[in-house]
């Protein structure tokens, strides 16, 4: 029993570490955060600025009107989403037999067709498993949690078509949601999500194919997508009717776009990685490593409301704004998103904003090409007050876990997902117009060479992060066994001990945007 007490103490430690490295949670992207103004919290009703004599203030297109194949007609997508960028933008669709219709969030930083099965104080109805004959369980049950809330329910199949999609009907995964917690939120109004994003994100494993894959092998429509939302300027909380947008499948349909299209790879097929070279401030080049803008990642997704920036860049951004806003006394609430800004009533504060850019590689790899938002798009409105003061919020916010090309930018673009060419494209979006004028700007092509060949190497992919899980809990596990068995020989005692390794218990926390 000596040596059993001199033991004790390693044994202690080892389970300590152990459970630290299996103590971690999976996640993915950020979804929408609806915010609730409460006029006793989270404003700053100090005018953030006093001007003398004034008021309170501060590469080639897809040029197709229909997919080669001639199975869908694009212009009859066109204006099938609602919502806006702080609620989510969603889509109508049809589950089951006989069909029910829910509206479902269109998210590309996701791979899972995922609906509320069951009742929620937030949400007016739901998908009825037991209401449809085509539905069927399998038996496996699925858990995925987010930045902002979790979901748990079962895996099964059933068909689905939409309204204002490609005709006929296909039989999908889906994933009934029967629990959550922080998913559904107030004032939002969809009942389910919608993964559009590659098979590596698909819970619990890529064997359950994606709703887009299981679209284009089952219709023959070609392998992209494209989005147009159109939200941009629009209050998130007093807006009546959603600004709302469009998801073409299948291609790209001209008359929502203007120019040219400009394309950047693909780096990696999990999300929509891309590879930002350069970030600017006004005209003012934040002379960072092109490392810094693609810490861990740098992705497009559709169901992050805003431009996030990892933490160095962040920083950077908020400095080159205040040193060039015209605004010397700000609170720092605002640019940590627990402040609204307000102004008196019709006195916008775009004018006192610089822009912002973003350089991303070109599909000519020693070339890279710029988009630009306008203030209008990161200075966003959300709400009024007592009819005197119009509030604002700022639209980027800093990460953790990479760079989010989110809802902020992508209001001001028409975005291609090209995945049979392993691309991403970017041209002027048709309704990103504020009064006659573009809040939007897209140039290039500019030289690459003075930017390393490769600014996104240095991110784990998920499969190398499962190998490295694994391995370290094998080993983790041999030396456990080797220190119980000399714990317990002398006492002639026999443990025994098994365990799942699951979603929740895997090594890819980092990955929490």
């Amino acid at each position: 029993m000596a040596h059993g007490r001199r033991t004790l103490p390693w044994l202690l430690l080892l389970l300590r570490v152990c459970v630290d490295i299996c103590d971690g949670r999976f996640a993915i992207p950020l979804r929408v955060s609806v915010e609730r103004i409460n006029s006793s919290v989270d404003v700053d009703w100090t005018p953030l600025l006093r001007i003398p004599g004034g008021r309170a203030a501060a590469a080639a297109a897809l040029a197709l009107a229909s997919d080669p194949a001639g199975a869908v007609r694009f212009l009859d997508m066109v204006d099938n989403l609602q919502g806006d960028s702080g609620r989510g933008y969603y889509l109508e669709m049809a589950l089951g037999s006989p069909a029910q219709k829910l509206n479902i969030l269109v998210d590309t930083g996701s791979s899972n067709f995922a609906v509320a099965a069951a009742p929620h104080p937030f949400i007016t109805h739901y998908f009825n498993t037991g209401l449809s004959t085509t539905f069927q369980p399998s038996g496996q049950a699925v858990a995925v949690r987010y930045t902002q809330g979790n979901w748990e329910g079962g895996l099964g199949t059933d068909q689905v078509s939409i309204p204002k999609g490609p005709n006929g009907t296909i039989t999908i995964n889906i994933a009934a949601i029967t629990a959550s917690d922080g998913f559904f939120l107030p004032g939002v109004n969809w009942q389910g999500i919608l993964g559009l994003a590659y098979p590596l994100l698909a819970r619990p494993d890529s064997s359950v194919e994606p709703f887009f894959n299981s679209m284009v092998r089952q219709t023959g429509i070609p392998d992209i997508f494209s989005l147009q939302m159109c939200g941009a300027g629009v209050s998130a909380s007093s807006t009546a009717d959603p600004a709302g947008g469009s998801l073409i499948m299948g291609g790209a349909e001209p008359t929502l776009y203007r120019g040219v299209m400009w394309y950047t790879p693909i780096k990696e097929e999990w999300y929509y990685q891309v590879e930002v070279l350069k970030v600017e401030v006004g005209e003012q080049n934040l002379n960072l490593d092109c490392s810094e803008y693609n810490m861990d990642k740098a992705i497009v997704d559709s169901g992050t409301t805003l431009l996030r920036l990892p933490a160095n860049v962040f920083n950077a951004v908020v400095e080159a704004i205040t040193r060039t806003s015209m605004i010397q006394e700000f609170s720092s609430g605002f640019w940590e998103g627990t402040k609204l800004a307000c102004w008196m009533k019709g006195e916008t504060p775009w004018r006192f904003f610089p822009k912002l850019s973003i350089y991303l590689r070109a599909s000519n790899t020693s070339q890279s090409f710029r988009i630009t938002i306008l203030p209008q798009l990161y200075i966003q409105p959300i709400t009024d007050m007592d009819g005197t003061l119009d509030c604002f919020r700022f639209g980027v916010s800093s990460s953790a876990n990479g760079l989010v090309i989110g809802a902020t930018v992508m209001e001001g673009f028409y975005v291609v997902f090209d995945r049979a060419q392993k691309r991403v494209g970017f041209a002027l979006s048709s309704c990103a117009v504020s009064g006659g004028a573009a809040l939007s700007e897209i140039a290039g092509p500019f030289s690459a060479a003075d930017v390393a060949a490769d600014c996104a190497g240095g991110s784990l992919k998920e499969p190398l992060l499962w190998v490295i899980s694994y391995a370290l809990m094998a080993l983790c596990a041999a030396i456990l066994v080797a220190l119980l068995l000399l714990l317990v020989m002398p006492c002639r005692r026999h443990h025994s001990r098994s365990g799942e390794i699951t979603d929740q218990s895997s090594l890819v926390r980092h990955r929490i945007k």
